[in-house]
């Protein structure tokens, strides 16, 4: 989910402010989503060499974390939404680790959707925390399977179709195991301005893909 800042940059105001809008924009797309039938969506919320930003930036992204799990993420949980987390949450503040796990477990039984959104999240880090994990059990010899087992997504089908916003042209550290054979899109959309005509341009792309997974059909 990228853009915010420069969201907020082409209209003068502070970068909170474009967290913000981000947010709201997060809100129409899990709605559209769920009303056109997708069947779970992850969302980049905060990386973990985002660490890097100002202290200021970080504690008013982390307190829209905590609003958006009190208020939006209960809703999605009422619609029968499997919300889930992948990351190192250990490293966020107490508060927001509190709210998060009360989410996941209140709608750990959903059959809906599945909302999963990564925090302190990196996917070099993801594979070497599974790696390290594989070996410490005394295993030696370490297979694909093994790994995906271990790793946040395990259990969970690989993302058919990432889409970057804002124009940036890279995966930045994201869902490396997973994205072998996944679509790749990127947009123009600068995030905050996402909303149910982008899930509609997206699925209309995804459609027109010919996913052949290297054979040649």
């Amino acid at each position: 989910m990228d853009g915010n800042g420069r969201w907020a940059k082409k209209r003068l105001l502070p970068r909170k402010a474009g967290h913000k809008a981000g947010v709201e924009a997060l809100k129409k797309v899990v709605m559209a989503c769920q009303d056109k039938g997708v069947q779970m969506c992850t969302f980049y919320a905060f990386s973990t060499e985002n660490w890097k930003r100002p202290q200021e930036e970080i504690d008013a992204i982390f307190k829209l974390v905590e609003q958006f799990a009190e208020t939006e993420l209960k809703k999605y949980v009422d619609r029968n939404c499997r919300v889930m987390f992948m990351g190192d949450l250990s490293l966020l503040p107490k508060s927001t680790q509190d709210a998060l796990n009360k989410i996941r477990e209140s709608g750990k039984n959903n059959t809906g959707m599945i909302v999963n959104i990564a925090l302190n999240y990196g996917g070099r880090q993801e594979i070497v925390n599974a790696v390290n994990y594989i070996l410490q059990s005394g295993i030696s010899k370490i297979d694909e399977q093994m790994l995906s087992d271990c790793i946040y997504t395990s259990g969970l089908p690989d993302p058919d179709i990432i889409v970057r916003t804002s124009g940036e042209e890279r995966i930045s550290n994201f869902m490396l195991w997973q994205l072998a054979y996944s679509e790749l899109l990127f947009m123009d959309t600068l995030w905050p301005d996402m909303d149910e005509k982008s899930i509609d341009y997206i699925i209309s792309e995804y459609s027109k893909r010919n996913r052949r997974f290297g054979d040649l059909r």
